[in-house]
This record gives C-alpha cells, structure tokens and sequence, in this order.
C-alpha cells in the first residue's frame, strides 16, 4: 500500500457521507457498508509520476497560461508540506490544484456563474514535493460564487487540493479555506466535517512567505494519517 492512504474512518475530522444539509451527498451517499476491494498487480505498479510530468511553470498560476497580460485579482504564494502522523516528510507526492478566478468563475463549461473569465488565468496548477516534503504555488485569491444548493447559498473562497501516490489509483481530494472568512458559517460543505478538522482546512496567513510588494503568503500542510490527518473527500 502507498504511504499516502489514510485512515478514513476517524470520524473526529473525516467528514460523513451522507450530511442532508449538502444536497448532493443525499444521491451519492452509500446505502450499505463500504467494501474494501484488494489491490490489483496493475494498481500496484502503476502508472507513477515523477519529475518529468511536470513542466517549469506549472506550480505557477499566474504564468501558466497563454496570456496577453497579468491576471486579474490579489496574487498569493500557497505553501506547505505533506507529512505522514509522526510529522516525517512524504516526498516525490504529485498534486494538483483547481480553484475559480478572482471573480469566483471556473474555466469550465458547465460554470454558468455571470461572473466574467479571465483570459490570462486558467486557475489550475500542479507541482511534486521536494525531498523534505515542500510545496510551493503561486496563484490568485479565488472569489465567492453562488452554487444553487439553498436559497442564496454562496461557497466560501477556497482552492481543491489533489495528491497522488505512487500511483493514479491513490488519490486525496481536499480543499483549503481563508482564514476569517465570513460564508465559512454558512458553508454546508464546510460544516459537514467535524469541528475539529474544520481547524485543519483553514489555512494560515504566513507574513515569513509573504514576497514584498508581490504576493502575501498562506501556508496549508497535509498529514496523511493518525488524529490530525487532513480531513479528505472520500466520495
């Protein structure tokens, strides 16, 4: 088994499958217990990701894209590390990050949110971990968007979060939210994980990765496993 499987049942900060008030898990939600399927040869040697995969520019949102200019909105550096329990580094760890651009729209086609594309962002990245387990990306702060789940229901500012393990098989989806941000009361997705893994998605404004008169810094580790692993989406 890769190292970056966690322990999925700690339900002090996993959150539940089925939360009524976030209507989409009322459909996706399982009906029985869940069955642990054994791993195949294939899932066990492969594909795996290295270096290669992953191009200059890609931890860079801000650049990664054909452009004609700078993106619109407040540039940040999101940082960080993956950690196993014993706070031990997990290199070589693919992720992926997706978010909505400064004016809360995605650069997808079902997104019907008014709000207007920016040309000059794509508001995906990817990046590896180094040897000690660091991350670095450079983007933009997503804006607030409406998503119909209740009257005037609107999502928090906050970028989704991928990491892979040895293998496409072993996947983590998670995302980060801003510290002091008001809809975060309101947010049912937010508020189906526990209290205490709530603490563990909100990230910290980090003024020692704060570049002057360029971008303010935030920083958001994961750990995989044991009492303090990072809550993940696990449908």
């Amino acid at each position: 088994m890769s190292q970056i499987i966690y322990n999925s049942f700690d339900r002090e900060v996993q959150p539940a499958y089925l939360t009524p008030e976030y209507k989409s898990t009322i459909f996706r939600a399982p009906q029985k217990p869940l069955v642990l399927i054994k791993q195949s040869l294939s899932e066990l040697t492969g594909p795996v990701f290295g270096d290669f995969n992953v191009g200059p520019l890609d931890h860079d949102l801000t650049k990664n894209t054909v452009k004609n200019g700078e993106p619109i909105g407040e540039r940040i550096v999101v940082h960080g590390k993956v950690m196993n329990e014993n706070g031990q580094p997990i290199p070589n760890t693919l992720i992926e990050i997706w978010q909505a651009n400064s004016a809360g729209r995605y650069v997808h086609k079902v997104d019907q949110h008014e709000a207007p594309l920016d040309p000059n962002f794509l508001g995906a990245g990817r990046c590896m971990t180094d040897a000690n387990g660091n991350y670095k990306f450079y983007t933009i702060k997503p804006g607030a968007y409406p998503w119909g789940n209740h009257y005037n229901a609107w999502r928090p500012n906050h970028i989704h979060f991928s990491l892979f393990g040895a293998n496409i098989t072993n996947r983590l989806v998670t995302q980060m939210y801003f510290p002091g941000d008001p809809l975060l009361n309101y947010d049912p997705v937010f508020l189906s994980v526990p209290p205490k893994g709530r603490e563990l998605l909100v990230c910290e404004f980090d003024l020692g990765a704060t570049e002057p008169s360029f971008a303010l810094g935030y920083r958001f580790d994961f750990v995989l496993r044991g009492h303090n692993q990072t809550p993940f989406e696990t449908l």
